[in-house]
């Protein structure tokens, strides 16, 4: 923000905003633009997906009318806004409450605030919540509520709680698929739980069924570590549990518990770090691993077995797996865990590493790399803004080791195809207020001193407004999370910034059309499982119908473990030097004369909060034009109305930068 004397320009305008007001107030101020609020017309955008319009809608509602329908509508609003993730907006309408309340709208206004505490990561006080509520007749009603209960029992490290909702759940299910499904869920919710570390007690149970379904946990987690070791703990659970609900499960896709496959002899091993640091992404790429390896034929399906390289070193794990048979390694996943690998003088099977050796070292005979890399998105980004017509722009990174080689990456490919990178700056991706960098790179402050020698000059105060530099066509911007990303953006729109063509990696996208409302503009390269475009519709029909319970995880790590399966088999049947190419989930895939497998990204570009696909442009199109192939099919609404890059009108509001600290990034293998 401006600190110390406001510019005389700003002055003039404060002004002018009192005479308006002074006028208004001798004047009738004609009605708002636009169709009145109504409930049709907000549920009609509660059913789009565009949940903090319709939250707005119900907002105005409620000050149309007053008692119970006055309620009725906060509750609705508050219902939306929390959809929306605007928490603060949803906890407005809740203390807009006033009593009496009738029992369903106290139970309602309980739910919510539940749902409130659930969303600020307060889990105590939102399973004290929903304990206090008592379960409602209406079967439909009562499913809301018990599956609330379990999503906070889990949240609140109650996993016995969570057991017994699920099992009042199954009363209001009318049929074995929808009982199948629900214990599916709880299933895989209670293996997830045992990885991350929640402390799960079967004995602390006294029924049976409880301590049962509590046992399961560590059995499926461990089997999902080493499949090969199912057989024999399933059956020691089934000899302790006879008839239990959960053994009608246990041959599910996604959990990968079925007899075949866990009583054979693996062929292949899967190297993945299940526990440590970076636990959270390897379970994520195992899931998609064993998707793809689920929905494939079964009679063409090799056999597989996990390695846990938080316990064994690399080393370790890799002779294991020779030891044990296998005729191919896929794995590891980390940067360090792959040089290890490089580095082993042992035989052992061929390797596809999911992940990438530093440039200068040359892979090893049999060592195939595959990798979600930041740096060559950097070099595809310079490759569009090259395409794009642009010449001559600035960078912005954060600091660290990530900004370090993404920022190389970047500078070395714009380089060689004929542009130029005028200056960069560093940010601190702690820190939510970045205005020194943004008005450095800029040249703001050569603005602000330029003013200051001519009023030092003439003796007088110049009405005046800071400019930008005027000598760049485009800005990278580079960002290790979304958070940072909408930061990031907004501030350099406030800083006259807005109007320049704007690139990012795919770090800067989230799946959430209300999360990327400040990055209108931002173009960007991402897997076609984000962005829906361009995906087969076969693999994502074939990767949903293996989850039955609502679909897999949206998550890039997921996407990518689908593919390193179909590499797989792609490198096992092709000969010798053969050409691999997989429209995959993360991309289309092709493998260079080094072993290394390149993905060629979709393109798009943010309006509305939601990505439309782009296309480069053709030949004797103009330079820096764009086409649009239709909206992605993300969950987000509206249609593109052009694509160029929007331009700033004047300054945006303010900097975001009084929010609290930007997130910290998830860990992830890159």
């Amino acid at each position: 923000m401006f600190q110390g004397r406001l510019p005389l320009f700003a002055a003039a305008a404060t002004v002018a905003v009192l005479l308006l007001a002074l006028l208004a107030a001798c004047t009738t101020v004609p009605p708002p633009s636009g169709p009145p609020p109504s409930v049709a017309q907000a549920a009609s955008l509660e059913r789009q997906g565009d949940h903090a319009a319709a939250a707005r809608q119900y907002e105005a509602l409620a000050g149309q009318v007053s008692g119970t329908e006055s309620s009725d509508m906060l509750l609705r609003a508050a219902g939306e806004y929390l959809a929306a993730h605007q928490t603060g907006d949803a906890a407005r309408m809740l203390a807009a409450l006033r009593p009496p309340l009738t029992a369903a709208l106290s139970f309602e206004q309980q739910m919510l605030e539940a749902q409130l505490d659930l969303a600020r990561g307060q889990a105590g006080q939102a399973w004290h919540q929903i304990a206090q509520a008592q379960e409602p007749g209406a079967p439909q009603d009562a499913l809301a509520y018990l599956e609330l209960k379990r999503r906070v029992a889990f949240a609140a490290a109650r996993p016995a709680d969570a057991v017994r909702a699920e099992m009042d759940a199954e009363r209001f299910l009318k049929t074995p698929d929808e009982r199948r499904a629900a214990r599916i869920t709880l299933l895989e919710e209670l293996r997830d739980a045992s990885e991350r570390g929640m402390q799960i007690h079967p004995q602390a149970a006294e029924d049976s069924t409880v301590r049962g379904w509590l046992a399961l946990a560590g059995v499926v987690a461990q089997a999902a570590r080493a499949p090969a070791s199912a057989a024999s703990l399933l059956e020691a659970w089934r000899v302790g549990f006879p008839g239990h609900p959960a053994d009608t499960v246990l041959g599910s896709a996604p959990l990968g518990l079925s007899a075949a496959s866990a009583g054979a002899q693996p062929h292949i091993a899967l190297l993945l770090p299940l526990t440590g640091e970076a636990a959270s992404a390897a379970a994520t790429v195992r899931d998609g691993f064993m998707t793809a390896y689920y929905v494939g034929s079964p009679s063409g399906r090799p056999r597989i077995r996990i390695y846990d390289t938080g316990a064994l070193s690399v080393s370790e794990a890799v002779n294991q797996a020779t030891a044990d048979g296998a005729d191919f390694i896929v794995g590891p996943l980390t940067r360090e865990a792959v040089l290890a690998a490089a580095d082993l003088r042992t035989p052992h099977p061929p390797m596809l590493a999911l992940n990438f050796l530093p440039p200068e070292r040359q892979a090893p005979a049999g060592l195939y790399q595959f990798a979600l890399s930041p740096e060559e998105e950097a070099r595809e980004v310079a490759r569009r803004i090259l395409a794009d017509g642009h010449r001559h722009g600035i960078a912005l990174a954060p600091l660290g080791d990530w900004g370090n080689r993404v920022l190389a990456a970047f500078k070395d490919e714009l380089a060689a195809g004929g542009g130029t990178l005028l200056d960069t700056a560093r940010f601190d991706p702690a820190l939510t207020d970045f205005a020194p960098v943004i008005t450095d790179v800029l040249r703001i402050d050569e603005s602000n001193d330029r003013l200051k020698r001519l009023e030092s000059t003439l003796g007088a105060k110049l009405a005046f407004q800071p400019r930008r530099r005027d000598d760049i066509d485009f800005i990278f911007e580079a960002s290790v999370s979304a958070p940072t990303a909408r930061l990031l953006r907004t501030q350099l729109k406030f800083y006259f910034a807005g109007d320049v063509p704007a690139y990012a990696t795919s770090d800067s996208f989230q799946p959430d059309p209300n999360a990327n409302q400040d990055l209108d503009g931002l173009n960007f390269p991402d897997m076609p499982w984000m962005l829906g475009g361009g995906l087969p519709d076969s693999v994502h029909a074939a990767a949903t119908t293996a989850w039955p319970v609502e679909g897999p995880s949206l998550d890039r790590l997921f996407a990518f473990g689908f593919d390193a399966y179909r590499l797989l088999n792609a490198l096992r049947t092709a000969p010798t030097g053969g050409a691999v190419n997989i429209e995959g989930m993360s991309g289309s895939l092709t493998l260079d004369a080094s072993g290394r497998v390149r993905r060629q990204l979709e393109w798009a570009q943010l309006r509305g909060g939601q990505p439309h696909i782009l296309v480069l442009p053709a030949p004797g199109q103009a330079p820096g034009s764009t086409s649009a192939v239709g909206p992605a099919p993300v969950p987000a609404q509206g249609t593109a109305q052009g694509l160029a890059p929007a331009a700033a009108q004047g300054p945006a509001p303010a900097p975001a930068a009084a929010q609290g600290p930007a997130p910290a990034p998830p860990p992830a293998p890159h």
